[in-house]
């Protein structure tokens, strides 16, 4: 495995630092709580390196079954660290190509100032109809949040006022719009200048949830894709973990 890291690593630096012979896109699946610093990161890589990308967000276990099931994407960006693993196992990626990018933050959130207090007490009223979730079975973020809620001997209260969305951008739409009072959600979505930018929020302390460590992956198909290869590169530089820290998450 060490070889493997050490060769991968070798042809990443040779393919990102030559010339670009020939501009190539890459088709990127990102995890739908990094879709906004992924923009940046894809313009900033556009404009340095010449090549393309084109953007495809979602739910992390849709885009499993869509990798599985052949979809064309070269780059994935998951919102886990299970995910790219086990298509590492099952042989989709480029072996030693894996790396955490990030690890986000949950947060719990409304779009209105004064609804949710900065312990979370509010989950503890009954003060509300709706609360915003990510299918847990198909987005980590609503897994986290049924985890943290969970210990905190919450979940059997919460639960049935759950509004399920596919992904954390569509459980972000449901608080953003009011169709939810509040919402668990990533903190890069209401993330900015080192603060929660407008609302009220509480974010969500980590040892009531596992890390929600982001992995990338260079999928099977991108592995002779010199933009593919690039842009992982791209990811791992200071540049990019600055752009990335800047909304919030650790990296």
């Amino acid at each position: 495995m060490i070889s493997l890291r050490i060769c991968f690593a070798a042809t990443l630096a040779a393919l990102f630092l030559a010339p670009a012979l020939r501009a190539e896109t890459v088709q990127v699946a990102v995890a739908a709580n990094f879709t906004a610093p992924m923009k940046q990161i894809a313009s900033a890589f556009e404009k340095d390196t010449r090549h393309k990308v084109q953007l495809s967000s979602g739910a992390t276990g849709k885009f499993y079954a869509q990798i599985r099931s052949g979809a064309p994407f070269d780059v994935f960006l998951s919102a886990d660290a299970e995910t790219p693993a086990r298509l590492d196992a099952e042989g989709a990626t480029v072996a030693g190509s894996r790396f955490t990018y990030a690890t986000g933050r949950l947060v719990l959130w409304s779009p209105r100032a004064g609804v949710v207090d900065s312990r979370g007490d509010v989950l503890r009223t009954n003060t509300f109809r709706h609360v915003a979730i990510a299918a847990p079975r198909l987005a980590p973020y609503g897994a986290a949040a049924v985890q943290a809620l969970g210990r905190l001997g919450l979940l059997a209260a919460v639960e049935p006022k759950f509004v399920q969305g596919e992904s954390i951008g569509q459980t972000f739409g449901f608080v953003a719009s009011g169709n939810a009072e509040l919402g668990f959600v990533a903190l890069s979505q209401v993330y900015e200048n080192g603060q929660i930018k407008s609302g009220s929020g509480w974010v969500v302390p980590t040892d009531l949830h596992s890390p929600l460590r982001q992995d990338a992956v260079l999928l099977a198909r991108g592995k002779d894709n010199p933009a593919a290869v690039a842009l992982m590169r791209y990811l791992q530089t200071d540049l990019v973990r600055a752009m990335i820290r800047a909304y919030g998450y650790e990296v």
